[in-house]
């Protein structure tokens, strides 16, 4: 079997891996989510209501998280340079 390499590589460009990276972080962030917090909310009762309250009450959770994720972000865009 021969193997062959492309020479004629045209590079990646970084607003590709900006969004690549983006993409792939709101994926596992999202899954890690679901599985580590709202599995185990709505598992955790057993009438609908309660569930959906319990659903509803993850979503703060969530949002908590994403708030932390984005504050220190910021901050170390501003104090980077």
């Amino acid at each position: 079997m021969l193997v062959r390499h492309n020479h004629a590589r045209t590079p990646v460009s970084r607003t590709t891996i900006n969004e690549l990276v983006a993409v792939c972080a709101g994926t596992f962030g999202f899954a890690l989510y679901a599985g580590l917090i709202l599995v185990p909310a709505w598992s955790a009762y057993t009438r609908v209501w309660e569930r959906v309250a319990a659903t509803v009450l993850s979503l703060y959770v969530l949002a908590v998280l994403i708030g932390i994720g984005v504050g220190a972000a910021l901050a170390v865009v501003y104090f980077w340079g």
